[in-house]
């Protein structure tokens, strides 16, 4: 049996306005998805006959991964309600490909990898099969794995099942954990973890080391709403089609992020709260709120630091930045919201169990 899981996450600042090429900063949340992998007869999903066609990221994960390998039964649980802009198809996508590895091993040659991920094919990561050669080996569980690999697999999946387009954002922040920040360039003033490009689109993914506070929370609101992100992206799109001038609004948001950013740098939760704040204000502006989403954000003001939507708008979901966090959760939920509590900038992909030798050496004679 291997075992494998990742957070969720929250958008910060910069939803919406990361399509035009200004920053979007995310947090891992306490919240996670758990895959867990064990033999079987045939392949199966939750104990139900798997349908590729129901579980398009898994599926993906499976053609990349696990090409002619056994059947497998997999189990998913979680926190992270789906279709929430909390990330759970990402995290759910880092999961499976941690786990998969671990299940599947690593060939070694001459001391190092000999196959696995590449940056410069993202959509195409596995090319096999491989020659084993004298002197090679396998590397199962843990030491197996690799989080920006996780990375690089949970996006091209990420992509594969939004009809090719999907920013690393999500990925990035569900493998990494801690806060993530997306920009068109690279922040000299930010830690630069490595560049995604995707149909003609370049990102430049960086981390932040962020020290919060004790009594620093984030509550989170949830409408129960779903509203697809394509259809909130295509809103936006046609304002700014039809309304130009209104870019300076996209720009701003750029402006109120990198503001954002500054404070969340020097531990300035207060203007962290402020940055939050306006953002929303610009969001509400552009037509991406909701009237569920703007009573759970009235709701929270009063005992938060900052409030805002957090995704792409619509329904879904609200966050506030709290030092009172069973005062904010308490009304929210007056206000018809579900919430959930978590910290900020919480752990990454981790493997929780990852068996002696693996459920498949793909690389055996």
């Amino acid at each position: 049996m291997v075992q494998a899981s990742a957070p969720g996450k929250c958008i910060l600042f910069g939803e919406h306005a990361v399509v035009y090429g200004q920053p979007a900063v995310a947090v891992a949340i306490d919240q996670r998805m758990n895959v867990k992998l064990e033999l079987s007869e045939d392949w199966r999903i939750d104990g139900m006959i798997f349908h590729p066609e129901r579980h398009p990221h898994v599926d993906a994960l499976r053609q990349r991964m696990w090409n002619s390998g056994p059947p497998l039964s997999i189990k998913i649980t979680g926190e992270i309600p789906p279709a929430s802009g909390l990330g759970s198809s990402a995290a759910l996508s880092v999961a499976a490909s941690a786990a998969l590895r671990c299940a599947r091993g690593r060939q070694i040659t001459n001391d190092d990898w000999a196959e696995g991920w590449t940056a410069a094919s993202p959509n195409n990561v596995y090319n096999g099969p491989w020659e084993f050669g004298k002197g090679d080996s396998v590397l199962f569980g843990m030491a197996a794995v690799d989080e920006d690999e996780c990375a690089i697999l949970s996006h091209a999946v990420e992509a594969h099942a939004q009809g090719g387009k999907a920013s690393p954002l999500d990925s990035s922040t569900c493998s990494h954990g801690g806060c993530v920040v997306l920009s068109d360039k690279i922040e000299n003033n930010l830690n630069w973890l490595y560049s995604r490009k995707l149909n003609d689109v370049r990102w430049e993914v960086h981390s932040i080391e962020l020290d919060i506070p004790n009594d620093i929370w984030l509550v989170i609101g949830n409408t129960g709403l779903h509203a697809p992100t394509s259809e909130q992206v295509a809103k936006v799109a046609k304002v700014l089609e039809e309304q130009p001038e209104r870019m300076t609004e996209i720009e701003t948001i750029g402006i109120i992020s990198r503001r954002g950013i500054t404070a969340l740098l020097e531990g300035d939760m207060e203007g962290v709260g402020r940055a939050m704040s306006e953002n929303h204000l610009l969001l509400r502006n552009l037509g991406v709120s909701s009237p569920e989403l703007e009573n759970l954000v009235t709701a929270a003001a009063p005992s938060s630091l900052g409030v805002k939507l957090t995704g792409a708008g619509g329904g879904g979901c609200m966050i506030a930045l709290t030092r009172d966090p069973k005062t904010t959760s308490e009304a929210i939920e007056l206000a018809g919201g579900r919430t959930l509590i978590s910290r900020l900038a919480s752990t990454g992909m981790s493997v929780d169990e990852e068996g002696i030798s693996g459920l498949w050496n793909p690389f055996e004679n």
